[in-house]
Parts: structure tokens; sequence; C-alpha cells
């Protein structure tokens, strides 16, 4: 087996490739990354110690996905991820590494005939559709009604049959075309593709930031002494998220991969859903808990572009389709943070650009 891992030396690519070393030392497996973001090369020691090869390459280029020769399965994890790409017009970096780059990464296992492993986002699903849902007010969060009048909801969250009907935000477009792209290319060459759509993804070595890695961000936020802020809906945080663990994430992966025909055109939500899900709120009460540490909070009454109440990942049909299920709640995830940020705490200050007299 030999597999290549793009954005290999991103938060999700670094730990899913790393994970794959360590359960499976007899595969040769490639990191292929440009190190475009900000902390990736945190990992290049990590990718070292694992026996992972790393190239550095961008798939905008097919010349340098070319020079990795012939792979048995690559897994796509490279993304430009914020939420907030292109919204100030600048969206070249975002089209050509989203879109552009699946298809130079298509074309590779096309050449090959090898596996493709894509990590979508629950970011596919359209704005106007999830703030439309009705929705509940407790204390703490906002809740699903148990009444909708949208398909494809229920108290277990967002299933695949909610409509793709709208807009759904710059960055959500791209990962949708990506996933008709590869359809397309399923049909018409028999390239074996599973779409794992992705909902908050959380762990160690993720640098989180505002746009993306919000779990993240509020706990780095808490340990450094940063001030937030609650945005949008009325400055409530009350707004509710799914979160995974990284490493739930790589359970998954290395399950596609032992097993590709059995996930071959397999398109599915991947999630903590409503058992491991927090509101802004919620997590603000859980970091100051796991810290020890309160921070000054604002509010923001005026939403962003692409800011929704709520979304939970409905799993049923992954969970249904190969049996994983996520193993590690909410509290489990973000203790985990928290020990990788005390481990490595003056990398972590020096990447996120902190004072040195910050904490």
């Amino acid at each position: 087996m030999r597999i290549l891992v793009t954005g290999g030396a991103g938060f999700i690519g670094a730990n899913v490739v790393v994970g794959l070393a360590e359960r499976h030392p007899d595969w040769e497996l490639i990191a292929f990354d440009n190190l475009h973001r900000r902390g990736a090369e945190l990992n290049l020691p990590r990718l070292s110690a694992a026996n992972v090869t790393f190239l550095r390459g961008d798939v905008r280029e097919p010349a340098d996905l070319a020079a990795v020769g012939e792979i048995a399965a690559l897994v796509e994890c490279s993304a430009e991820p914020s939420v907030l790409a292109g919204t100030d017009g600048r969206l070249d970096y975002l089209v050509h590494t989203n879109l552009v780059g699946a298809y130079n990464c298509l074309e590779l296992v096309r050449r090959y005939g090898a596996q493709l492993v894509f990590l979508s986002s629950s970011r596919v699903y359209p704005v106007g559709a999830l703030r439309s849902l009705a929705l509940v007010e407790t204390d703490s969060r906002f809740e699903l009604a148990p009444e909708q009048h949208v398909a494809g909801v229920s108290p277990a969250g967002i299933s695949e049959d909610f409509t793709l009907t709208g807009a759904r935000t710059l960055y959500g477009a791209t990962k949708l075309a990506a996933e008709l792209l590869i359809a397309e290319y399923a049909d018409s060459f028999g390239v074996r593709a599973v779409v794992n759509r992705c909902g908050v993804v959380a762990g160690p070595w993720q640098m989180g930031r505002v746009d993306q890695g919000v779990f993240t961000y509020w706990l780095l936020a808490h340990y450094f002494g940063r001030p937030l802020e609650y945005i949008g809906f009325d400055g409530s945080g009350k707004q509710v998220r799914d979160l995974v663990d990284v490493a739930d994430i790589v359970d998954l992966v290395d399950d596609q991969l032992s097993r590709p025909e059995l996930w071959a055109g397999f398109t599915g939500n991947v999630g903590g859903g409503r058992a491991c899900s927090l509101s802004l709120a919620e997590t603000t009460e859980l970091c100051q808990e796991l810290t020890g540490r309160r921070v000054d909070i604002g509010t923001g009454r005026n939403e962003r572009p692409g800011d929704v109440p709520l979304y939970l990942s409905d799993s049923s049909s992954v969970l249904a389709h190969g049996g994983w299920r996520p193993k590690r709640d909410a509290r489990t995830i973000m203790s985990g943070v928290l020990d990788w940020v005390r481990g490595n705490e003056a990398e972590v200050k020096a990447t996120l650009g902190f004072e040195p007299g910050s904490r």
C-alpha cells in the first residue's frame, strides 16, 4: 500500500497520516503539502518521527502531483478551510486549491486506478435552509424543534436528505463542486471514491481560528487569556455545533482504506451529533473549568456571512454503512487539546503570534 495524503502537514492531514503510520508500519505513507498554512511546519518533525515521507508540493500544480508516482490510494485533506474565504473578493487560492486541486487529485487516482478518500464539509448544506430551521431556545443553547418543515432534519440533526438548493458560502460551494466532480469520475471512469462531509473537527495540533476550528480557538483563547466575542444571534452565545475528535476521523479513514470496495460510492455526514455538541456559551463554561481561567467576552449582534444558529451532523448513514462511530465526547476532546497546548506552549504561542508576555 503506497498512500498519498494531500494536505499532509495540515491539522487533519498530519493526524491522519501519522495515525495510519502507527497502525500500518508496512504501508508506505507520503504527506504532500505546500506549507501555506501557518503552523503546518510544526508537523514536519512528527511526520519524520513516524517514518512518513514528506513531499513539498501544491495540489494546484499537476506536475507536483505527477512527481509522486504510482499510488494505491489518495486521502484528500488539502483545502482552504476558512468559511469566510473569498468574501473579500479574493477567490483565486480558494477555488484553485479546493476545486482545481480536487480535479488534479482525481486525475492522479484515475491514472493509477487508485482509491480516493475525500474530506468534504458540512458547509455543502445551504445557509438559508439551515437558518430556516425551527428552533427552541434554552438557557444555554438553541435546540431543534420537534416539528420541522424541511426534509432531512430530525432530533439527530441534518442528514444527507437535507436540501442542497441555495447558496452555501463560497467555501462550501467549492467543496460541493468537488463532490459533484468526484461523482462524475466514479461514474465515467470507475474511480472508487468515498466522501466524508465532516462537521467541526477538533484535536491536538490544530491552530484554531475564529473562522475555522472554533472549539480549539475558544480553548486557546482561555489558556492564553485572549478576549473573545459572541458574534450574532443577539450576542447570546447559544449557536450550536457538533464536534468530532480528529482521532475518530483517523479511525474512519483507516477503515475506508482497508475496505475500499465497501466504501466505494458512499457520501455521508461525519460528526459527533447531538450527543457531542456544544454551544459557544457551553464551550465557555467548559473552557473555564478546564483551564481555571476567565476571559473577557464581548458581544456582536450582527451575524457574519455564512453564520447559522445550529448545525448537528446526523451520521446515521455512516454508522449503518460501516459500523464506525465516534468514541470521544466533548470533554475528552477539549481536554486532549489542552494537554497538547500545555506540552507545546512555546511553539503554539509563537505560531499564533502572541506576545511573549501574553500569558
